[in-house]
């Protein structure tokens, strides 16, 4: 996918162009204030308040059934809450009284299917929910060119891959030119060499057309790549909001911590800038209880020939080894080290942290 100065400069004069009510070059932070609703019983989302940062990708992170596919169907407009509101530019989309319809928000939609049109061409796809007027055929050549699909508007969506589909859906959502771009786990059913080579040319592209985006994901690897910030959900609700790599290093609690990456979570004595803990002293981002919880991301361990930890079991991933090593009392670490394996199963080692300050969490 490339994006050509033409086809980005076209396609960003119509967007910004459309509304008069809008300053030129105008992006909209948008906006949950409390939002909450349910499926009958079942709360899928929970008091929810964030800000997305006008003409930045947010990644909405969170295991299966969190609640974080029906807060993008609240932001599209597809369902009504049952509390809060959602705000873009300073205007009012939802709230429980009034829901401004999806086809007046000026939102763009990517599905985790895609969600073409079988029975009408690429161009045709792409041209759904732009005006009949004199430009549409022109905007539909941008958005192409702009998902790298140039030249393939007379082709049936049957004829295409799986990761070309997902360009023309993208290239549908920004067609029209819309302040927001919502996308719902759009890379989920690719395989993984393909998964890998859009998200990074959609990141990029998003971020070079400075279109408000929310971005949902089950994958931390993939929350990482996409988003300028992170939200962390779980149970409806908003555990954390940070950038990745404030939310690697500082999560807020040792569910967090497991979720956005390996965790080691050991006991340890605080009350200073550092814990004692079974590998030693360990600096702090900031005291601790007397009794607490230190999080040791295995990077950030060292291993040396003998010692009081087995290595019990190994993984070499090729860049870099994983070590499953056995303590006393059955206690368990995951050391990461760079290149191919220096220990064998069954070597006895010694463990040290060699790393920036971390956190630690009430036992």
């Amino acid at each position: 996918m490339s994006l050509t100065l033409s086809a980005f400069g076209l396609l960003t004069r119509a967007r910004l162009g459309k509304d008069p009510r809008r300053s030129p070059g105008a992006v909209s932070d948008l906006v949950t204030s409390h939002l909450s609703f349910s499926y009958g019983e079942t709360l899928a989302v929970d008091d929810v308040s964030i800000t997305v940062p006008g003409g930045t990708v947010t990644a909405l992170l969170g295991p299966s059934g969190c609640g974080k596919t029906t807060l993008l169907r609240l932001l599209a407009g597809l369902e009504r809450p049952d509390g809060g509101s959602i705000h873009a530019g300073g205007e009012t989309l939802s709230s429980p009284n009034r829901v401004r319809p999806p086809e007046k928000r000026r939102i763009g939609m990517v599905f985790q299917e895609g969600a073409l049109f079988p029975h009408l061409s690429v161009a045709e796809n792409v041209a759904f929910g732009i005006p009949r007027d004199s430009a549409r055929e022109g905007k539909v050549e941008q958005a192409l060119e702009l998902v790298g699909l140039s030249g393939l508007g007379t082709r049936s969506p049957a004829s295409l891959s799986g990761g070309q589909r997902q360009r023309v859906a993208l290239a549908r959502a920004l067609a029209p030119g819309p302040d927001v771009l919502l996308l719902d786990e759009p890379f989920a059913n690719l395989d993984p060499a393909l998964r890998v080579e859009l998200r990074t040319e959609v990141a990029a592209l998003l971020r070079k057309l400075g279109i408000t985006s929310v971005f949902v994901t089950h994958d931390q690897e993939e929350a990482f790549v996409m988003g300028a910030q992170v939200i962390v959900m779980r149970d409806g609700r908003v555990l954390q909001s940070a950038s990745p790599s404030d939310l690697y290093s500082r999560p807020v609690n040792r569910w967090v911590a497991g979720f956005v990456g390996e965790a080691n979570v050991v006991p340890g004595q605080g009350g200073g800038e550092a814990a004692e803990t079974l590998v030693g002293p360990v600096p702090l981002a900031q005291a601790a209880p007397a009794m607490c919880e230190v999080l040791l991301r295995p990077e950030h361990l060292t291993l040396a020939g003998g010692g009081a930890w087995e290595i019990e079991q190994l993984e070499f991933y090729g860049h870099d080894t994983l070590y499953i090593l056995r303590g006393e009392e059955d206690q368990r670490l995951l050391v990461r080290a760079a290149g191919a394996p220096q220990y064998a199963s069954g070597d006895r080692a010694s463990v040290r942290y060699q790393g920036p300050p971390t956190v630690a969490f009430d036992a």
